[in-house]
């Protein structure tokens, strides 16, 4: 054969491995591609959710605050009453706390569009157990919220007024008050997610059972700690979180006894050695 026709065949060679391989790449592109668009479009249906239900709330955003200011409003001396300090805050303060109403009332469906998300890439194994952890994770957070508001909210307000000087008159901001009942329903809200974290580690084989047990006692510590530093400057709210969080990890640790089988210690020494 020729050297200018072996030169021509090698070079055909090359020009097919090199489309080969830009196909390939493009191919391998392509599930990313296609998994960016899959996201943006749970991330506009959530959007879309929120959107409407704010809508649909806009109209009643004075009676959701009201509602809000409703443990503050009961503790506050009779001569006294809650404040604007900024002329937009009878606008805005309203309409965030309906934002944020909004959003609480969608996070089912929320969940639901992450988990349409996620789902498909998981095993059947891990599609019955991620299901009830996310109905769980809703629970939780709702009923930590619910929490917060009906126990929390009215205790710690009743600390920080009876500990006000007598020449003192309370008077709170209308945005300051939203912006430290916000923050406590979020952290209570999260907070009750810790049953599902602590099995969700269990399960990912991060941490075992026999571990936590172990290291209980610093555990509890750290509840106090973390509570010590996310609540108000105050010991009410700091037990009131304190004792959830240990409860909460001890139940995680039952439904990780209950749902998962760890080998017994004989088996795991056996296997070492």
């Amino acid at each position: 054969m020729p050297l200018f026709e072996r030169k021509k065949n090698q070079q055909d060679t090359a020009n097919a491995a090199d489309g080969a391989e830009d196909t390939l790449n493009s191919l391998g592109d392509m599930p990313i591609t296609e998994h960016l668009i899959d996201l943006r479009k749970h991330l506009i249906r959530i959007c879309v959710a929120v959107l409407i239900i704010f809508l649909a709330l806009v109209g009643f955003s004075r009676e959701l605050y009201n509602f809000l200011s409703d443990p503050l409003v009961a503790q506050l001396p009779a001569n006294s009453t809650m404040i604007a300090t900024d002329i937009t805050s009878n606008f805005m303060a309203p309409i965030r706390l309906t934002i944020f109403v909004a959003a609480f009332v969608a996070m089912p469906y929320i969940l639901y569009q992450i988990w349409s998300f996620v789902a498909p890439g998981l095993y059947k194994k891990e599609k019955k157990i991620a299901i009830p952890v996310l109905l769980s994770s809703i629970i939780l957070f709702y009923a930590g919220v619910a929490f917060s508001y009906f126990i929390v909210l009215k205790g710690v307000l009743k600390f920080f007024i009876m500990f006000a000087p007598q020449n003192v008159l309370p008077m709170t901001d209308i945005d300051s008050y939203l912006t430290f009942a916000l923050k406590l329903f979020m952290v209570f809200g999260l907070t009750f997610e810790i049953p599902v974290v602590t099995l969700l580690l269990i399960l990912a084989g991060i941490v075992s059972i026999q571990a936590l047990e172990d290291k209980r006692r610093y555990i509890i510590v750290g509840c106090f700690a973390v509570a010590a530093v996310v609540t108000p400057p105050d010991g009410v709210s700091m037990l009131l979180l304190a004792f959830p969080m240990w409860l909460l990890f001890e139940l995680g640790l039952v439904l990780a006894k209950v749902l998962i089988k760890e080998p017994p210690k004989s088996v795991l020494a056996a296997d070492k050695n």
